[in-house]
Formats: structure tokens, C-alpha cells, sequence
């Protein structure tokens, strides 16, 4: 069911705040002002914070995997397709206050936990993405599918662990070449690592 106008106006601002101040300093009041509405308007649609959060997360993912279906179906590389996503996304993150990642972790875990729990990461629909590859040459057509989707969906989560790679030790950019672009040399064709060799100083 689509939202209504309001909601829509809603997550889209709390999300550039969030985004500009990190999620401790935006308050209802805050959000309420820039939109020109009654804080009552947002809680009639939000119970709290946490619930907004979450539903602004869930709405970028959600984005995210729109993203990555419509590129799976269009693009005829998928693996150039898959690092020129990678860059879109590095400039989105790269504009964020390095403070929303810390907020995150120390006043909304129960919300991170949640989404885990309950939502498709980026590599939850790494399946299409591998026999794509496979059917255009760039994935080697030996492998198991099945095995090589469930290894991407564990690496996506477990980069995702704040426990395991705390986000102000550990960049994304640095996460993905060290992790992901790692396990695809061992399954793509000569091809394949071509598009990596071109493609992976991005990552620098």
C-alpha cells in the first residue's frame, strides 16, 4: 500500500536530517519545524524516534534493492554494472556526517538489530546477480549457485556487524575490497577478473 503524502514528506526530510546531524541531535521539534508541521502530525504517524528510523532505513533499503533488480535485468556486464553501483554508493555515504554511523550504533542498536533480523542486505538478492554473471561469462558456470548466494549473503551481514567491524575502524570501501572483491576473484572467469583489475582501485 502506498503512503500518504505526509508520511512520504516525513521520511524523506527526517532522512536528509539525519543524514546532515546524525540521528541524536534531530528531534521531533527539529523535523516538525522544517516540514510546517505540528510535531502531533508526525507522532499520529510515528509512535517515536526508533519507529521513524527504522522506517527511514527500511525505505533506503528497499531503494537499494530496486536498484540492484533493475541493474541485474539492464546492464550487459553485470560485474561493471556492480562497481559502477559501488561508486554511487560511496559518493552517497561519503556526504553523510561521519556521526550518523556512531548514533547508530550507541542509541538505536535495538533498531540495527531489527532490520537485520527482519530485511534483504544488499547481497540478500545475490543470487540473480551470480547466474546473470554466469550467463554472460563473467562468473565461471562451475560453481553452485546456491553456495556461492548463501557466502555473499554471510559476508554482506557479517560486514555489517558493528561487533565484528566496528564503523569507525573499518570503512565500507576498505570492507568491500578487502571482502567482497576478494571472494569474486575466486569466482569469476578470465573475463571476469579483467573487469576487476579495471575496476577495483576504486576502492583505494
Amino acid at each position: 500500500m502506498e503512503k500518504p503524502e505526509c508520511t512520504d514528506r516525513i521520511i524523506t526530510e527526517a532522512a536528509e536530517l539525519f543524514k546532515i546531524y546524525g540521528t541524536k541531535a534531530v528531534t521531533m521539534d527539529m523535523l516538525a519545524q522544517q516540514l510546517g508541521i505540528s510535531k502531533r502530525t508526525i507522532y499520529e504517524k510515528f509512535r517515536d524516534k526508533d519507529e521513524l528510523l527504522s522506517t527511514v532505513i527500511r525505505c533506503m533499503l528497499q531503494k537499494q534493492k530496486e536498484i540492484m533488480e533493475e541493474m541485474i535485468a539492464s546492464e550487459p556486464n553485470i560485474l561493471v554494472a556492480f562497481f559502477k553501483q559501488g561508486r554511487k554508493m560511496r559518493e552517497h555515504f561519503s556526504s553523510m556526517n561521519p556521526l550518523l554511523r556512531s548514533d547508530l550504533k550507541k542509541f538505536h542498536n535495538d533498531v540495527l538489530k531489527n532490520i537485520r533480523n527482519s530485511c534483504e542486505g544488499p547481497f540478500d538478492n545475490s543470487l540473480k546477480f551470480i547466474l546473470k554473471g554466469v550467463e554472460q561469462g563473467v562468473i565461471r558456470s562451475d560453481i553452485d549457485a546456491d553456495i556461492v548466494n548463501r557466502c555473499l549473503q554471510g559476508l554482506g551481514r557479517m560486514m555489517n556487524d558493528p561487533e565484528i567491524f566496528p564503523p569507525e575502524s573499518f570503512t565500507q570501501s576498505n570492507l568491500t575490497r578487502n571482502v567482497i572483491i576478494n571472494y569474486l576473484r575466486g569466482i569469476v572467469t578470465e573475463e571476469g577478473m579483467r573487469v576487476i583489475k579495471e575496476y577495483e582501485n576504486d576502492f583505494d
